[in-house]
């Protein structure tokens, strides 16, 4: 399987990623380039793959466009990327539900995908988790690839690189299970612990990964008996009990939530990103005050279409809200916080519209 070999619909497709920042940067060669490249290693038997730092090319280099570059930068390179979509587009019964979806994540940024209802931000989430197929358009991951040549196209595995938090879990889970075994349940890629293992170093980390969820003291506390703030942190340490996890996924993880119960979990959220417990933040909303001071990065949806995409500073406006929501919007930042005014309603003092 060559290098570029994207997940989904046409292997002969991809061309591999976009961006990256340094020297040798594939996306400064022309898509003619790469597709000489792309040839260039499969008549050499290169077997690498750069998504997500494993470059392993022809004696321990690979080649872009002509210019060879050794393992360590090239390592480095993909490292960078947690997982790319390129040019994604869903349609289904004749209706486009995503079109033309251009994402690159990158190691350390922390994205907000924001929206209304049925903006696509579920459609979104759903293609990058394997659940939807896109129509047109490839995703890029480490280990993506894999699971969808294999014959068995099983999937488990490769979920193993994506901390998932959503409300759709949380349905599925017993009433009688206890906060051990679902954290433990999030090491084996599985909703609700029946396949019990006995090993006292999964044990052992289950219960550090609860402790740094601040949930020890649920250690053998039911499901049935938690609070709803207390179950999202649960299902945050179930997330990051996957040992290869490249990515967090916090889909609507404060629907549920009273004012200060979220308040909370969203400080909770924070704190966890800088410490930097996880690569990066996939954060998915229509509210913009759960917008926490840690995102760097925001992509807003309309339609299925992005309308905005980038550096927050850039992406989240007046302009791009009001655009998204079709109303007249004014947002309002202060201290790494947003809120939304509607139509001519009063802005209070401090922080300034943007």
């Amino acid at each position: 399987m060559a290098w570029n070999e994207g997940a989904g619909l046409n292997p002969e497709a991809g061309e591999g990623f976009k961006k990256g920042g340094f020297p040798d940067d594939p996306s400064r060669f022309s898509s003619a380039e790469r597709e000489g490249n792309r040839r260039e290693s499969k008549e050499n038997g290169s077997k690498g793959r750069f998504w997500g730092g494993f470059g392993a090319g022809v004696a321990g280099s690979q080649v872009f466009g002509g210019k060879e570059l050794s393992n360590p930068l090239a390592s480095s390179i993909m490292a960078a990327t947690v997982f790319e979509m390129e040019n994604v587009s869903v349609t289904r019964s004749g209706r486009k539900i995503l079109e033309g979806i251009n994402l690159s994540v990158e190691r350390d940024q922390h994205w907000v995908i924001l929206g209304g209802n049925g903006s696509g931000k579920t459609s979104l989430l759903n293609v990058l988790m394997g659940y939807l197929t896109p129509t047109t358009g490839e995703v890029h991951m480490r280990g993506r690839e894999a699971a969808v040549n294999s014959a068995s196209q099983s999937w488990d595995d490769w979920r193993k690189r994506i901390g998932f938090v959503s409300s759709s879990i949380s349905q599925m889970i017993d009433p009688q299970e206890t906060a051990i075994d679902i954290v433990l349940s999030g090491r084996h890629a599985m909703i609700n612990y029946w396949q019990k293992s006995d090993d006292p170093a999964e044990v052992k980390a289950a219960e550090k990964t609860l402790e740094k969820v601040n949930c020890t003291y649920l250690r053998d506390q039911i499901w049935a008996t938690m609070s709803q703030g207390e179950r999202q942190r649960v299902l945050i340490g179930r997330a990051l009990m996957a040992q290869r996890m490249e990515v967090l996924v916090l889909d609507e993880p404060c629907a549920g939530l009273d004012p200060v119960a979220r308040e909370h979990f969203l400080n909770f959220v924070e704190e966890l990103t800088q410490k930097g417990t996880f690569r990066s933040l996939l954060l998915v909303t229509h509210h913009v005050e759960e917008i926490i001071p840690a995102i760097t990065h925001a992509l807003v949806l309309k339609d299925g279409s992005a309308i905005a995409k980038g550096d927050k500073r850039r992406s989240l406006n007046s302009l791009s809200l009001s655009n998204a929501f079709g109303a007249d919007l004014k947002l309002r930042s202060r201290l790494g916080r947003y809120r939304l005014y509607f139509d001519d309603e009063f802005i209070p003092e401090g922080g300034q519209v943007v």
